[in-house]
């Protein structure tokens, strides 16, 4: 179960839309707009929506944050802007998912991105500073971390969430297949490392390629890929086995 609401449903209700709650809207302006996401948008399969967080801060100032209770360092984004932030972009249809950009999160993985594609809108929440306010939790519906580590904000986590969701939309890309040969793609109950690929020259640095690649032989190729995303999952991710 990945959401706080329980078992998701299916709802492919496209173009799916995603918004992102950001301080930082002009970094989406570039990345939102070429190679796959710009041609998803384009198709009408996806529309994206970038919000400024500062536009619900308090005051002449726009204020989004405040000192942590208790002293800390850094300032700590105050609940009350953020929720707000969060209501004005909601769109309260189904299949919306309001979602922290967070390293105390759940990791993401393929997996995620794949039920993700189930949904009508994705908010993504930046943080920013040193974090939220803990009761902002309370009004997400899941938190999600790219990793053990930690960035300056949770914009580059977002774009790649992005990236990673938009590609599985179906018709996205030219080959419906493209996605299911992969790395960390389910095959046969289980998630491993895609194969070695290679293509011209025939021979590189006195390395060639493996001559069963040059048979012609479909089924020879296909267990001879099969065997080597094993061999490669095993030295590289042995935890996914």
């Amino acid at each position: 179960m990945f959401f706080n609401k329980g078992i998701i449903e299916q709802y492919y209700n496209y173009p799916m839309k995603i918004s992102v709650i950001t301080l930082f809207p002009e970094l989406f302006k570039e990345t939102l707009n070429y190679s796959i996401l710009k041609r998803a948008q384009e198709k009408g399969l996806i529309t994206f929506n970038v919000v400024n967080h500062r536009d619900f801060g308090i005051g002449r100032h726009k204020i989004v944050d405040d000192r942590p209770y208790g002293g800390g360092v850094g300032m700590v984004l105050r609940s009350d802007v953020l929720l707000e932030a969060i209501k004005k972009t909601k769109e309260n249809i189904e299949g919306e998912v309001v979602i922290l950009m967070d390293p105390q999160g759940m990791v993401y993985s393929q997996k995620i991105a794949e039920e993700l594609t189930k949904f009508s809108h994705i908010i993504l929440v930046c943080g920013h500073y040193e974090g939220f306010d803990e009761r902002i939790r309370e009004f997400v519906d899941m938190e999600i971390s790219l990793g053990d580590f930690v960035l300056t904000g949770g914009e580059i986590p977002a774009m790649a969430i992005i990236d990673s969701i938009t590609r599985l939309i179906p018709g996205v890309l030219k080959d419906i297949t493209a996605t299911k040969f992969e790395s960390h793609s389910e095959a046969e109950g289980k998630r491993i490392l895609e194969g070695p690929s290679y293509t011209r020259p025939e021979i590189f640095e006195k390395i060639k390629v493996p001559q069963v690649l040059l048979s012609g032989d479909p089924k020879k190729i296909a267990q001879y890929k099969k065997e080597e995303s094993i061999k490669k999952t095993k030295k590289n991710r042995p935890d996914l086995l």
